[in-house]
């Protein structure tokens, strides 16, 4: 505890039971002094019972209704044989009485207020000391609750605070988690994109390079063009990394037209490559045309480096109020007898970006055999209204 000078309180550094330990030498100190102030009760013993009040006090804390007691019982004995020596405000009583209200339960503190009543107004010799007996002892009962509902706010609001630190760290721990997911989704699709491209063009190279001169040419440049266009997207990429300031408004926002130049890439590699991409019909929303551009780069990825294909199809729609993407291509396929959602999502780190990809949209992907078992194919809905999910057909 500290002042408002910034100081901190004399107590501070005192435990509990040393300053209620203080305390008591002070209403010891207090009742000693009102029988001195009698000049009828001046005999040892009822210094040694004035004394008594007050002994109980540094344990008040532990058993309060237990001090009460034995803090009240020789102030009694006082009162019948020497009322006079009485202080007029009992010091050890009020702490007592302030403590059983503060720190007890409902019941014993309601029982012991009733009790006091009560035993104010018949042990009181006078009205005017029974009332001025009453607004002691009931005020020090409303200031303990007073205290101990105080008490009870502030652990309520500590706890309350305690709570919403926890969950403000486990939103950024999972900002954290999220943020770090879709930058690895970014890296993997950029560099397996063109790696993959990379690694295909630079082994067909050697072998053509004698045989057919312009053709290593054509892979050399595919190589080329693959490594530019990888390095320029890392570059987008890591400078929102370095920009403290960079919000996710600033990530790298592939658009839907881009696909053209990856899809010519892909043609250099080997493959015949058919896009169809949906004509002007009003803007896509940003997030939509970056997660169909980056669905379509890991389907043709993995159709380059696995599926042993010499023809691939991209149809990018536009439906209603959904845009739907779908990758086949005529390669070796999957088993028929193997099941598709297995197929579909138990592969590598680009086939799961698909999935999350889609689902950060609010759409839906699938991933397996194509028609009759033929081929690969991977298909997507992305819903193009804000704040909208795409339903699984059939439930």
């Amino acid at each position: 505890m500290e002042r408002a000078t910034g100081r901190p309180s004399w107590s501070a550094g005192l435990s509990p039971y040393v300053q209620d330990s203080l305390l008591a030498v002070v209403a010891a100190g207090v009742a000693v002094w009102a029988v001195s102030q009698d000049e009828t009760a001046r005999s040892w013993w009822i210094y040694l019972l004035a004394v008594a009040t007050a002994l109980p006090l540094p344990w008040r804390r532990r058993r309060p209704l237990t001090v009460l007691t034995l803090a009240t019982l020789p102030s009694l004995v006082i009162s019948i044989v020497a009322h006079s020596a009485n202080p007029q405000v009992p010091l050890s009583g009020v702490i007592a009485l302030y403590t059983v209200a503060e720190r007890s339960s409902e019941r014993v503190r309601w029982s012991v207020l009733a009790v006091v009543v009560v035993g104010n107004v018949v042990g009181t010799h006078s009205p005017n000391g029974a009332l001025f007996s009453l607004l002691t002892s009931v005020g020090t009962f409303v200031f303990g609750s007073l205290v101990r509902a105080q008490r009870k706010l502030a652990r309520l609001q500590a706890e309350r605070a305690r709570e919403a630190g926890e969950r403000a760290a486990s939103d950024a721990a999972r900002a954290v988690a999220e943020e770090r997911a879709r930058i690895a989704r970014e890296m993997h699709d950029i560099l397996a994109h063109a790696v993959s491209l990379m690694v295909i063009q630079a082994e067909a190279g050697p072998v053509v390079v004698h045989s057919d001169p312009d053709r290593a040419i054509r892979a050399f440049d595919t190589i080329a063009d693959a490594g530019r266009d990888a390095m320029v997207q890392l570059r987008r990429v890591l400078g929102v990394l370095k920009d403290p300031e960079a919000g996710r408004q600033l990530a790298p926002q592939p658009r839907l037209a881009e696909l053209a130049d990856v899809a010519e890439r892909v043609r250099g590699a080997g493959l015949r490559v058919e896009l169809e991409l949906p004509e002007g019909k009003g803007a896509l929303p940003a997030d939509v045309e970056a997660a169909a551009y980056r669905i379509v780069q890991e389907a043709l990825t993995n159709t380059v480096k696995h599926a042993g294909a010499d023809r691939v199809a991209i149809r990018v729609r536009r439906s209603a109020e959904v845009l739907e993407v779908v990758v086949s291509d005529n390669g070796r396929g999957v088993p028929p007898t193997a099941d598709r959602a297995v197929i579909g999502w138990s592969g590598g780190r680009g086939l799961v970006g698909i999935r999350e990809r889609a689902a950060a949209c609010g759409g839906l992907a699938e991933a397996g055999p194509g028609p009759e078992g033929r081929g690969f194919l991977v298909s997507a809905r992305l819903p193009l209204a804000a704040g909208t999910r795409v339903e699984r057909v059939g439930g």
